[in-house]
């Protein structure tokens, strides 16, 4: 009971997150906001016992992609300085939509059959994600690595002082 409680408190607070997210209107609140989205995302994996999905999200959204959005927010010009106008004179049109799309997935999860299945997690589940990172799938994991260390040292060469 304590855990679901819990759950439906941190998912709320998840969702405020988000909403803030989406409205601000500084850029760089917008950013955190959505470093708080991410950590809620990582502590509801870890109420639901996937621990190793919990501390990924941490060290992949929060270290890695939150950091990267940050840092381009801060290297791009007059974006911490005073608010650009981000009044859209089709917002009702965007409204429309995003009331329609959420109405359509709606009435699909209402229709959609869900039956209950049990989970017959292995208990070496991460070891064999390990094995996986370094025997069948090395060739991607190392394409991925140096993809981004590419990108860190071109983000490196971009904001140092000339």
């Amino acid at each position: 009971m304590v855990g679901q409680v819990l759950f439906i408190l941190v998912a709320a607070i998840t969702l405020l997150m988000a909403l803030g997210a989406v409205v601000a209107k500084n850029l760089f609140h917008a950013a955190l906001f959505l470093v708080g989205v991410f950590f809620g995302i990582a502590v509801l994996f870890i109420l639901l016992d996937a621990e190793f999905l919990g501390v990924a999200q941490i060290v992949i959204y929060i270290g890695a992609i939150a950091t990267l959005i940050v840092f381009a927010i801060m290297l791009s010009k007059n974006v911490m300085g005073k608010e650009a106008g981000a009044y859209n004179r089709n917002w009702y049109a965007a409204m429309a939509g995003a009331v329609f799309l959420f109405l359509l997935l709606a009435w699909l999860l209402l229709k959609a059959p869900f039956q209950m299945v049990s989970a017959d997690v292995p208990a070496d589940a991460i070891t064999q994600i390990g094995q996986g990172l370094v025997g069948t799938y090395v060739v991607p994991f190392e394409v991925a690595s140096v993809l981004l260390l590419v990108a860190l040292v071109g983000a490196i060469m971009l904001a140092r002082e000339r």
